[in-house]
């Protein structure tokens, strides 16, 4: 494991640190976009006061905190491996690029000792997983790591109930910030209720505090996207449907899923998806960033 200067320096000082993913960056957004998002990321982190570490695999190496041309070599290379939780020995055993999940991002910011991770919309249980089986690692680490997750609840493309279900088993609190339900993703309002409506950062932080103190992993954030970016969920499940259909038709499955759907959303919407994906992980970003800060002081 190799940690950035300003990351090294934050953590021996116990400063605010962030925790960001690549997988974002080299799955989930088109170039430039997908590079301007990053570095406006940590430019917002940074911005608040705390340290953005964006984690990734290099050449096989950790990587805690990129430099500004390892962030564009991802946003542009086409030979970045996606690691979840299995993938990570493998490409490092193999000495390959690696872009870091959700759960793989859990894992190495737990590794390094940073206390919150910011993303866009975490993995879940697929459509169809009756037959298929397909739930995303990203609920396991989630439920198991003291690293606090904050998104815009779950990827619309998944089964929400049963995500949900998932997350109460596993026994993951949710906090939702300013809002009574799980947002699903693209769109603010869902029928699902959350465990907490926390209206205040102090809300929030009073439940992450406590829950150290109880040792008891597994605390979920969920920041509904901008209210002027949101699609409403009516007018996004037609697309959605549309493009799992496609998906089908194509024989895509497994971790090609995800990037295929989030990719063919963007060209059938216009690239409406793609301007609130964009929107929600920047809020995302400046709440983690809140929560960092205010946690220490």
């Amino acid at each position: 494991m190799r940690i950035k200067d300003d990351v090294a320096i934050a953590l021996k000082h116990g400063k605010p640190i962030v925790a960001l993913e690549t997988t974002i960056i080299s799955h989930g957004l088109p170039y430039p976009t997908n590079l301007e998002t990053a570095f406006e990321l940590e430019e917002i982190i940074r911005s608040l006061g705390a340290t953005p570490a964006t984690l990734g695999i290099v050449d096989g190496e950790i990587a805690i905190g990129l430099s500004k041309d390892e962030i564009r070599s991802f946003a542009t290379r086409k030979d970045i491996i996606k690691v979840s939780k299995r993938d990570l020995p493998i490409v490092m055993a193999k000495k390959l690029w690696g872009a870091t999940t959700v759960s793989a991002t859990l894992i190495l910011a737990k590794m390094a000792g940073i206390k919150y991770f910011a993303t866009g919309g975490i993995g879940g249980v697929h459509r169809g997983a009756s037959n298929s089986f397909d739930v995303s690692r990203d609920l396991y680490e989630i439920a198991s790591s003291p690293v606090v997750t904050i998104c815009s609840g779950a990827k619309a493309i998944l089964d929400i109930p049963k995500t949900l279900e998932v997350l109460e088993t596993l026994g993951v609190s949710i906090l939702s910030y300013k809002s009574r339900c799980f947002p699903a993703f693209y769109s603010r309002s869902t029928s699902y209720p959350v465990d907490y409506d926390c209206q205040t950062i102090d809300d929030l932080l009073r439940i992450i505090q406590d829950n150290r103190k109880l040792d008891k992993n597994g605390i979920l954030v969920v920041n509904p996207c901008p209210e002027e970016d949101e699609i409403p969920f009516e007018r996004i499940e037609p697309l959605i449907e549309e493009a799992i259909q496609t998906a089908g038709r194509k024989g895509v499955y497994g971790k090609d899923v995800t990037p295929f759907l989030l990719s063919s959303l963007c060209e059938i919407s216009d690239g409406q998806t793609l301007k609130a994906n964009v929107s929600l992980v920047k809020n995302n970003a400046h709440l983690a960033a809140q929560l960092a800060v205010h946690d220490i002081s």
